[in-house]
């Protein structure tokens, strides 16, 4: 199947937008069902929306000591989620490749990151634009605000191009066989309680 960097990081850019207008949901899932590419980095992109917020709430001075525990908690559990998706990403295009009967050549090299990798920086490329963009709005701000809002708002929009465009070519040539795909898993020990010492030590001294 033929992979749409472009239509992901559209549908990254219009959630982001949708989101903060209506509760969260994925389009592309069919019937509750997150099968397709788009729906799997949709999913994912809705982690990193909710990551993102948790995120500011956590910097607020504003926020009381027990807010902050559960936004912690929140943040990590979204941070999970979020990288659980990256890997669903990888799966998928490790089952699309082996449908398609694509082997790579011998001498191919593995790629720094994988594709899930780079949808997951594509998406919170997205996010910060938005809130960029959301910082010329503001009738509390000065002329130097918004030409470093401006100044950083270019500096992204060229990342995301740029790195849209290494995705396209490194998916060019894994579906080439000239670089080999693999799932790589973050293996979070954090949130496991048979390997975060402080869990399990705790648990046992219980």
């Amino acid at each position: 199947m033929q992979i749409s960097v472009d239509e992901i990081t559209r549908m990254q850019e219009e959630c982001v937008a949708r989101w903060h207008l209506e509760p969260i949901s994925n389009a592309y899932a069919v019937n509750g069902s997150v099968e397709s590419l788009l729906a799997i980095a949709c999913q994912q992109h809705q982690f990193n929306y909710q990551l993102w917020h948790e995120e500011d709430i956590a910097r607020s001075p504003d926020v009381s000591d027990s807010q902050i525990a559960t936004v912690k908690r929140n943040i990590d559990r979204f941070n999970q989620a979020r990288n659980d998706w990256i890997e669903r990403i990888d799966d998928w295009i490790t089952a699309d490749l082996s449908q398609l009967s694509v082997t790579p050549h011998d001498g191919a090299r593995l790629n720094t990151e994988t594709p899930g990798s780079a949808m997951d920086r594509l998406s919170i490329m997205s996010l910060r634009i938005y809130h960029l963009v959301e910082q010329l709005s503001r009738d509390d701000a000065d002329d130097a605000h918004f030409e470093k809002v401006n100044h950083r708002l270019a500096i992204c929009r060229l990342q995301r191009q740029d790195l849209a465009q290494s995705l396209k070519e490194l998916l060019e040539d894994i579906h080439a066989g000239t670089k080999r795909h693999r799932t790589y898993r973050q293996m979070k020990m954090y949130n496991d309680p048979t390997l975060n010492p402080y869990l399990y030590q705790r648990k046992q001294l219980a």
